[in-house]
């Protein structure tokens, strides 16, 4: 089953990842300063990720695809991992509409 995995950064912010099935990262988010505001941030991932207009692909300065998910207001809630191809970043894409929703939680 996929997860999200909330973790504590060095400089003691909070982050998550959602990982698929196969256990691979499929979103990174931002920092956090409190568990809590973490917390928030996965619920907005699960509903979010429901509408594929909020998926924003972009493209790395190396020309690599990959894309941002975004809530509502437009601000950034997770980023993907790079990819070799569009195709490949669609699929992400994917995953994540797939995976974010029924995601357990684990810290």
């Amino acid at each position: 089953m996929s997860k999200f995995i909330i973790s504590t950064r060095i400089n003691d912010e909070f982050q998550f990842n959602l990982k698929a099935e196969n256990g691979q990262v499929i979103l990174t988010s931002q920092g956090y300063t409190t568990k809590a505001s973490c917390e928030n941030g996965i619920e907005s991932v699960r509903e979010n990720s429901a509408a594929i207009e909020n998926f924003e692909c972009n493209k790395s300065s190396d020309n690599r695809d990959y894309f941002n998910l975004k809530a509502a207001n437009h601000q950034v809630i997770g980023t993907s991992e790079m990819y070799s191809s569009k195709t490949a970043m669609d699929t992400g894409i994917a995953s994540v509409m797939k995976s974010a929703p029924l995601a357990t939680i684990e810290d």
